[in-house]
């Protein structure tokens, strides 16, 4: 596993963000395969966003998020299949395994991406785990002339971590995919999700 993504090769400093972290190659190919056709046999549905449908599918465990209604409802606990790459999340984020309350599965088929935005405040740390094709992360923190920018390369079966201000002060987006991708993301609580979910 590597991090060369993150860091100056003369330097070894780092020249991301802080509090984002990468490591590639954290599964084999066979792992890769099975789990996306695990998330293929699940009920994905299309993103919905106030009234629009987006062209990306996803499923949820742990917690679900309705941006029609702005409301955090319970969803049906994180199975099994999932636990071993919780683990490899929590140890890319430096935190216990148990924090990681929410999953997020998504299928990206072609003309898919996300758009720019920040999670909501609900959720913490986040880590995504990649499979089928690449993909750049794009991050972007705005300043008074226009915006710092710092592109991820996100290859297949790598995992990306995002906490403190890279969590709080960056938007991130990923521009609409010309291949189908497929992601894992799971998401701690804030204290203030603890609080309203508690």
């Amino acid at each position: 596993m590597q991090q060369a993504d993150l860091f100056d090769t003369a330097s070894g400093l780092p020249t991301g963000p802080e509090g984002l972290t990468y490591r590639s190659d954290v599964i084999d190919t066979a792992t890769e395969a099975h789990l996306i056709a695990a998330v293929d046999a699940l009920p994905l549905a299309p993103f919905r966003f106030q009234g629009w449908l987006g062209k990306r599918l996803t499923c949820s465990f742990g917690w679900s998020y309705d941006f029609d209604t702005a409301q955090v409802a319970a969803a049906p606990p994180i199975p099994d299949w999932l636990m071993p790459i919780r683990r490899k999340a929590a140890e890319l984020l430096a935190i216990g395994e148990a924090e990681l309350v929410q999953a997020l599965l998504i299928r990206y088929d072609p003309g898919a991406g996300i758009g720019w935005h920040r999670d909501r405040p609900i959720f913490g740390h986040v880590a995504g785990l990649s499979l089928g094709a690449p993909a750049t992360l794009r991050l972007r923190r705005r300043r008074e002339n226009g915006f710092d920018r710092h592109p991820v390369s996100l290859a297949r079966r790598s995992l990306y971590g995002l906490s403190g201000p890279v969590r709080t002060l960056w938007e991130h987006s990923i521009a609409p995919m010309e291949d189908t991708r497929w992601s894992i993301t799971f998401r701690s609580l804030t204290d203030k999700g603890r609080r309203l979910l508690g």
